[in-house]
């Protein structure tokens, strides 16, 4: 077995057309964030987690926000990408934990759907948590999602 951590984190954009996406869910009416790709926070952590636990680098060696094919990438993408990466190293997904840090928009509405979508991408139980940093911070003054993931592979039979 082997254990991964994620962590993202992302402002949020100016650009009143951008959609705001966390665990592969659309948020309606919320802010975008900034990125490259879709910037969804959630599953990027996921992807650094799932890396990280199979010995396989980090989301910045898989999916470089230097390398134009990136932009606007869906995160989905990287996610069916790196699960065939963790495969084909001989690891499958056990389980996937996720905390999500926001103090807008408010989570809870949402957190049905995520853990759905992401634990039918995932092909493992994911759990998906969030929480506030207390008014503390760049997050805590609504600047930006961070979330913070860990799971566990274990091996192949």
């Amino acid at each position: 077995m082997r254990v991964g951590q994620g962590f993202d984190i992302h402002r949020f954009s100016s650009d009143p057309s951008r959609e705001l996406r966390l665990g592969l869910v659309t948020i309606p009416e919320s802010p975008g964030l900034e990125g490259h790709s879709d910037a969804d926070v959630v599953t990027h952590a996921i992807v650094d987690a799932l890396l990280g636990a199979a010995g396989l680098g980090d989301i910045g060696e898989h999916f470089s926000d230097r390398d134009p094919a990136n932009h606007g990438l869906d995160s989905r993408v990287m996610l069916d990408h790196t699960l065939a990466l963790v495969a084909q190293a001989g690891w499958r997904v056990a389980n996937v934990d996720v905390t999500v840090v926001a103090e807008a928009p408010r989570l809870a509405p949402f957190r049905t759907a995520q853990v759905a979508a992401l634990t039918a991408a995932v092909g493992a139980p994911v759990s998906v948590k969030a929480t506030t940093m207390e008014g503390l911070g760049p997050i805590g003054h609504r600047e930006g999602i961070a979330c913070l993931a860990s799971c566990l592979l274990e091996e192949r039979a």
